[in-house]
């Protein structure tokens, strides 16, 4: 029996937008997001914790190599999301609504290609100390 792993890259991002739904009216878009509908935006520090699982390989002694890792989060994360307005900048939200649940999709979606099969067990974003999505890429049918 091998034992099984989870090894976990934690990255720092800074972005901001606007939470407003298309579906909605402006009043109902009010309702539902409150100050988070600012016409202006608003931003957030996100920390993002991507969390890999598997067996430890018997040549390199790792799960995967944390510093290819750090480079996957970097090409598909960092370089996509931070310092940017997510609803202006990232084409995936102008059809979704940028709220965390909706980035954590997009984190798990654009590390996909990178990561291999099977490896990719959950990203898990902290918007506010007292905000957190984790996702595990599990979908309804």
């Amino acid at each position: 029996m091998a034992p099984i792993l989870y090894l976990t890259r934690v990255e720092k991002l800074s972005a901001c937008h606007r939470l407003h739904s298309k579906h909605l009216s402006d009043e109902e878009n009010l309702k539902t997001y409150g100050k988070c509908n600012n016409p202006n935006g608003h931003g957030h520090n996100y920390k993002v914790e991507v969390t890999i699982k598997g067996e430890i390989d018997d040549t390199t002694g790792m799960v995967m190599n944390i510093a290819d890792l750090k480079n996957y989060m970097n090409e598909a994360i960092t370089k996509v999301i931070d310092h940017k307005n997510l609803d202006k900048d990232v084409p995936y939200f102008i059809e979704k609504v940028s709220t965390t649940e909706n980035v954590a999709v997009f984190i798990w979606e654009s590390l996909k290609p990178y990561i291999p099969l099977g490896l990719l067990h959950s990203v898990k974003i902290y918007e506010t100390d007292k905000n957190v999505v984790y996702f595990q890429g599990e979908y309804t049918e």
